[in-house]
């Protein structure tokens, strides 16, 4: 008898541990999102400190200068003159300001987009979770009623 009783308790255990589980796994997405949501933001502020940088690097009429910075400006690169053509025409502080605007825009539409993808991850694993743990709790309930999981 006391056997049983000791079956039914680990059953108990073993369902509350999934249980568990089951709010563990929304609590980690949450974390994940809380990584993720920043980055269009930290990718603003690197953009625009390479900007920066490329205003800098052609009023002193460093032409290689600016060549390295291609790779860091990503989809901002277009503003450079084209390689080999020499340092940057007069009008290049413009093309850098509508840039950051553009940017801005760009990153902006990504951020949202990011957001929404994030609160619509969370509500699925929020119900997925939520199912799980209540189907634990119903079959935790049988066991320890001296049923069968099954």
């Amino acid at each position: 008898m006391q056997a049983g009783t000791q079956d039914r308790a680990g059953g108990a255990y073993a369902m509350a541990g999934f249980l568990a589980t089951a709010f563990a796994v929304v609590g980690l997405t949450g974390l994940l999102a809380a990584y993720i949501a920043p980055l269009p933001l930290e990718r603003a502020i690197a953009r625009e400190a390479v900007l920066d940088r490329a205003l800098a690097v052609a009023q002193a009429g460093d032409a290689a200068g600016l060549e390295a910075l291609r790779p860091r400006l990503g989809e901002s690169a277009a503003i450079l003159p084209p390689p080999g053509s020499g340092a940057p025409s007069a009008g290049f502080a413009g093309r850098v300001a509508a840039e950051r605007i553009a940017m801005r825009e760009r990153l902006m539409a990504e951020a949202a987009a990011t957001g929404q993808r994030l609160r619509a991850l969370l509500v699925v694993v929020t119900i997925v979770a939520a199912g799980f743990g209540a189907a634990m709790m119903l079959v935790s309930r049988r066991v320890v009623a001296g049923g069968r999981p099954g």
